[in-house]
């Protein structure tokens, strides 16, 4: 299953945090098109009825089937460049 570091924790909650429904916000990692060579990060009020979700420190991420077998032994971490933009990084699970 998908893991999230500290960082990546914070920033999903700082994004979501001025969202409509803060309580069921999150991120939604999907696929886009067949397979699984592209996928999409969106801000969700809800998951969709087959997603996964990852919880982690009140952070959520919903993942549709494809992305979650995809991202099934990987970690999600976050990081900000100097103007403040947030961008997520997949790496491989810590052993």
């Amino acid at each position: 299953m998908l893991t999230l570091t500290a960082n990546a924790a914070q920033a999903i909650r700082d994004l979501t945090a001025s969202a409509p429904e803060p309580s069921q916000s999150g991120i939604r990692i999907s696929s886009q098109g067949e397979g699984a060579s592209s996928l999409t990060l969106t801000l969700a009020t809800a998951p969709e009825p087959a997603d996964e979700v990852v919880e982690t420190e009140g952070a959520r991420v919903y993942l549709d089937p494809v992305a979650a077998s995809v991202l099934e032994d990987k970690s999600l971490d976050a990081g900000a460049d100097d103007q403040g933009s947030v961008s997520f990084l997949v790496k491989e699970q810590p052993v």
